[in-house]
């Protein structure tokens, strides 16, 4: 029997051309989503991880680009999925910037782009998504990190961010409740940032993990489907999945 057109479920993934990003995005569309996937500057590997999708599946994915610090340009992302789809059942935010801000030199700026990333554009995402998730029941799952709630020394700008995050994350799981579910997925010991960053004390900061090893993008990938597709009584939650790092910080 040939499949209906758009009887497929979609999700619009933010960040998703590489890293974390890419695998949430393999992994949907292993399980049967078609997929809007955003990308900022990373247009090439969303083409070529576009290009591989929808060589596995025709017609299943759709390529964003767009600056989310620009506030207009949001509701367009959710259009142009609605326009191609003709549905959504899913918003996964999960791009986001990520650096260090010692109090003595940091910015206004610098304060204004993590804010942006983290925690503005996901929120006014979320709102231009709300009335095609409620049509569909469908779900919101925040990319978190365990610094929200015990903050990195040196980066107290993106943790302040990303608590705004979670704090949203329960807000708007009350505000779009009972039609739309909204989660979070706090990683943790995952991948390690590529912005030049020291991590000297990778082995001490695994050894201190209850499962002695760092995770995959995959693991992480995996609990962003759970909470998409099989949750269905869970909202206003954040899912460490970080091997117990949590517990030793």
């Amino acid at each position: 029997m040939t499949e209906l057109p758009n009887s497929r479920p979609v999700v619009l993934v933010t960040g998703a051309a590489r890293r974390v990003g890419a695998a949430i995005a393999r992994t949907l569309h292993a399980a049967g989503y078609d997929l809007a996937l955003h990308c900022r500057n990373s247009r090439s590997e969303l083409d070529a991880l576009i290009a591989d999708l929808e060589q596995q599946r025709a017609s299943s994915t759709l390529a964003l680009q767009a600056e989310l610090a620009d506030v207009e340009a949001l509701p367009d992302l959710v259009t142009d999925t609605i326009d191609r789809f003709g549905r959504l059942d899913g918003l996964v935010n999960n791009a986001s910037t990520f650096y260090s801000t010692p109090l003595q030199s940091v910015t206004t700026k610098q304060w204004d782009e993590l804010f942006a990333s983290n925690a503005r554009a996901p929120f006014f995402l979320a709102k231009a998504a709300a009335s095609h998730l409620r049509e569909r029941a469908g779900a919101i799952v925040n990319l978190l990190d365990i610094y929200a709630q015990r903050p990195l020394p040196g980066y107290s700008v993106y943790s302040m961010a990303k608590a705004a995050q979670a704090a949203m994350t329960a807000a708007l799981a009350h505000e779009l409740g009972p039609q739309v579910r909204v989660n979070g997925v706090a990683p943790g010991a995952v991948m390690w940032p590529e912005n030049g960053t020291s991590y000297a004390n990778k082995d001490e900061i695994i050894a201190r993990t209850p499962l002695k090893r760092a995770g995959t993008a995959d693991d992480v990938a995996r609990a962003v489907l759970w909470l998409l597709r099989d949750a269905s009584f869970v909202t206003g939650q954040i899912v460490r999945v970080d091997g117990g790092r949590s517990l030793a910080i």
